[in-house]
């Protein structure tokens, strides 16, 4: 039996996972709706191929939160990356539209697969070296944090990239031709992100050690996913403090979708034009999730000054909600003082949305076991998603000014007032208020594993 991995080791390994992951993502950010113009779609089209990525991370959201805890934190890991090779392959380089809507199914897939099992390993070596009263918030926050700078850092390098490559002797016009328009500027950061995706999965599968798992007939693995997805969608019934958790991720998407839907048109009447709107957009996104990483790093500090981990999550979300509120306040304002004001509104919801995420995350590993783990994480992050996606809809039959951002941040102060109440002590061992999650086959031998706080 191989000796598990150290916490330091195990957090480090965390990080670089999580950089890995996400950098791909932020390269594409900025280029992929000129790319796909540039291919020829139409915004009905691009609109389609998003709605396409965002039903397919949302349908298997649940049923891959089940596979990683069936069948391991890494094969999952492994496949997710390889899921998005492909996707940013095709997006990158295709032009006919049923391979761009297959691309874009493919990155939601991975995006569904990768939502949880790093974390979940995360938390399972350092429970295994460390026992399951050891301080999560570091490598947590730490995780967000470089989450947080991958993207700022591939926004930046992902809209930079096609506009140096037409400066001076113009390498950009000169690929084109020697691809015959195949490979053009705005492509090349996804194909950048494509070779980033080839060593994300082969440091998963060096770095992401875990203990064998009894080998799985896949008729075993599909069987025993529907019992752990129930079980997940059960955590919240079962424990109130679970139960906040993922009340307050639907409230953190809300603010989120009112933040993507609304920013970018304020930046182009900010600026006048959509093109320049456009790169301040860019520019504020990198800055937003500068300041999520270090809101991030300041989640442990949190938690001690305020007295807990659930108070730190009400101080988090309170201060998002005062940002998003700050904004709405200067909505229909043009000074400069109303600019420095919606400025700082913007940072303010990512920083408290930083700083909030790891110490909600801390609580929720907290109350559910190792066989749920990735699970508890996904629904968590359907959570997001769906909540955020309503929130979308209504933001969209609402007239532009202070109201669509009065949505987001009366979401988000509400998801602040449930921490309100302290909840009692948190049982020694989960089990006693969270039942194992049932699986078949394979799957049900894991009974027998330690019991986690």
């Amino acid at each position: 039996m191989t000796r598990p991995l150290g916490t330091p080791t195990a957090r480090r390994r965390y990080v670089t996972v999580c950089a890995l992951f996400w950098l791909p993502l932020g390269l594409s950010l900025a280029p992929l709706i000129l790319l796909l113009t540039e291919r020829g779609m139409t915004m009905a089209t691009i609109a389609g191929l998003f709605a396409a990525h965002s039903l397919t991370a949302a349908a298997l959201e649940l049923p891959t939160g089940g596979l990683a805890d069936v069948l391991g934190r890494r094969v999952v890991l492994v496949a997710a990356g390889l899921l998005n090779l492909t996707a940013l392959v095709l997006v990158g380089l295709g032009s006919a539209p049923w391979l761009l809507a297959l691309g874009m199914v493919l990155m939601g897939a991975g995006r569904a697969l990768s939502s949880g099992p790093a974390e979940a390993w995360y938390v399972d070596t350092v429970h295994a070296d460390s026992g399951p009263d050891a301080d999560l918030r570091p490598g947590l926050a730490g995780g967000s944090s470089a989450t947080s700078a991958a993207l700022a850092g591939g926004t930046l390098l992902g809209g930079a990239l096609p506009w140096l490559l037409g400066v001076g002797p113009d390498l950009g016009a000169r690929l084109s031709e020697a691809s015959s328009g195949l490979v053009v500027p705005l492509s090349v950061p996804l194909l950048l992100g494509a070779a980033v995706e080839i060593a994300f999965v082969l440091y998963v599968l060096t770095a992401l050690s875990e203990p064998p798992r009894p080998p799985a007939a896949l008729r075993d693995v599909l069987r025993g996913i529907p019992a752990t997805v129930v079980d997940g969608l059960r955590l919240g019934g079962r424990d109130a403090l679970v139960r906040r958790v993922f009340l307050s991720a639907g409230a953190a998407g809300s603010a989120l979708v009112a933040i993507e839907l609304l920013v970018p048109g304020r930046a182009a009447a900010v600026t006048g034009a959509s093109e320049s709107g456009a790169v301040l957009f860019a520019v504020l996104a990198c800055a937003g999730f500068i300041c999520s990483g270090f809101g991030s790093q300041l989640a442990p500090l949190t938690a001690r000054l305020a007295g807990s981990g659930e108070r730190a999550v009400m101080v988090g979300l309170g201060a998002g909600a005062s940002g998003l509120l700050l904004l709405g306040a200067t909505a229909t304002s043009t000074g400069a003082a109303a600019l420095v004001l919606s400025a700082a509104g913007y940072g303010l919801v990512y920083l408290g949305l930083g700083a909030a995420g790891p110490n909600q995350n801390d609580i929720l590993h907290r109350r559910v076991t190792r066989a749920g783990r990735a699970t508890a994480l996904s629904v968590q992050s359907l959570a997001l998603h769906l909540v955020g996606a309503l929130t979308g809809l209504v933001i969209g039959t609402l007239q532009p000014g202070p109201v669509p951002w009065l949505l987001g941040g009366t979401a988000l102060l509400a998801g602040s007032l449930l921490w309100l109440r302290r909840s009692g002590p948190t049982p020694s061992t989960p089990e006693a208020t969270l039942p194992q999650p049932r699986a078949a086959g394979p799957a049900a031998s894991r009974g027998a594993a330690p019991r986690e706080n």
